[in-house]
C-alpha cells in the first residue's frame, strides 16, 4: 500500500537543481552546437507564445505611429492647402498687376502721343441712374484739379470735371443726358454736338440735316470748340444714320470709343495753355518726367 503523503527534496532543493541544470544547459549551448537542434525544435513551438506576448505592445506601437503619421500628414495636407491658395491669390494677383500695368503704358504712351499734360486717377465709385452718368475718382483740387477739365481713358473721351473735392474728383460722362459736346467728323470735319443719350453705348448728333455728309463708320473727333477739350480726341463711331425726310434733321447715333463700363484708371487732362502743379507728384508732362 503507497503512502498517502510521500517525502522528497524539498523545494528549495528541486530550484537548486533546476538553476544548475539550466546553467549547465546555458553553458553546453554557448560553448557547442549539441543543443541547436533541440533549441530549433522548442523555439517552434515557443514563436506563438512570444508573438501573442508581443502582440499588444506591437499593436500599441502601431497605432501610435499611424496616428503620428496621419497627423503629421493632415497638418502637412492643410499646410499645403493654404500655400496652395496663396499662390492662386499671386497668382490672380500678378495676372491683375500685369494688366494694370498695360493699361497704364497705354495710357501714358496716348497722353504722350497727344502731347497733352496728365493726370493719372483711380476710379472709386460710379453712380449710373437712368438720367445721370457720373463716377468719381481718387484726386482732387490738391492735385490741381478743377471744374472743367477733360478726362479721357485709353481709347477716347470719358467727360469732364463736374466737381473738384480736396481728394476725390466727380465726373460726368459724355453719355449723360446733360451733356453736350463739340465733335467733328474725323473724315471730312464736319461739325455738330454729340449729347448724351443716357445709355452708355449711345450718344445722340440731334442737329445734323438729312443730306449731311455723314455715314456709320464715321469717327467723331474733339473740335477743340468750346475750350474745354483739346482738339484731336476720339470721341465716337458713328453707328447709325436714320433720314427723317418730314423733319429738318437725321436721326443719328454713335458709340463712344472710351470703355465707359470697364475703365478703372483716367487721364485728367491739362491742355498746353494750363498751368498745372508740377508740385504735385502724380501730374505726367509730356516729356515723361514727374
Amino acid at each position: 500500500m503507497k503512502l498517502l503523503f510521500a517525502t522528497g527534496p524539498s523545494i528549495n532543493t528541486r530550484l537548486l537543481i533546476v538553476v544548475l541544470l539550466s546553467i549547465a544547459l546555458l553553458t553546453v549551448d554557448h560553448k557547442s552546437d549539441t543543443l541547436k537542434p533541440l533549441r530549433d525544435f522548442f523555439s517552434v513551438f515557443l514563436y506563438p507564445i512570444q508573438y501573442v506576448v508581443g502582440l499588444p505592445n506591437s499593436l500599441f506601437v502601431d497605432t501610435i505611429g499611424s496616428l503620428k503619421g496621419y497627423k503629421e500628414l493632415f497638418s502637412e495636407n492643410k499646410d499645403l492647402k493654404r500655400q496652395h491658395l496663396i499662390n492662386n491669390a499671386k497668382l490672380l494677383k500678378f495676372a491683375d498687376l500685369e494688366r494694370e500695368n498695360i493699361r497704364l503704358r497705354s495710357l501714358l504712351d496716348s497722353s504722350f502721343k497727344l502731347g497733352e499734360q496728365v493726370l493719372v486717377a483711380e476710379l472709386i465709385s460710379v453712380n449710373l441712374a437712368p438720367y445721370e452718368h457720373v463716377v468719381v475718382v481718387n484726386k482732387g483740387n490738391r492735385f490741381g484739379i478743377s471744374k472743367g477739365q477733360a478726362v479721357l481713358d485709353e481709347n477716347g473721351i470719358v467727360g469732364q470735371v463736374a466737381k473738384a473735392l480736396p481728394l476725390s474728383s466727380e465726373i460726368i460722362l459724355i453719355t449723360d443726358p446733360n451733356h453736350a459736346i463739340p465733335v467733328q467728323v474725323n473724315r471730312n470735319g464736319l461739325h455738330t454736338i454729340a449729347i448724351g443719350s443716357g445709355q452708355l453705348n449711345q450718344l445722340n448728333l440731334p442737329f445734323l440735316p438729312n443730306n449731311a455728309d455723314i455715314v456709320p463708320g464715321d469717327l467723331l473727333i474733339t473740335s477743340g470748340l468750346g475750350g474745354v477739350f483739346p482738339q484731336g480726341y476720339p470721341v465716337a463711331v458713328v453707328s447709325s444714320f436714320v433720314e427723317q425726310p418730314d423733319k429738318p434733321f437725321a436721326i443719328i447715333q454713335a458709340e463712344p470709343s472710351a470703355a465707359l463700363n470697364t475703365s478703372r484708371e483716367l487721364l485728367i487732362v491739362w491742355s498746353n495753355d494750363q498751368v498745372i502743379p508740377l508740385s504735385k507728384q502724380m501730374v505726367v508732362e509730356e516729356n515723361g518726367t514727374e
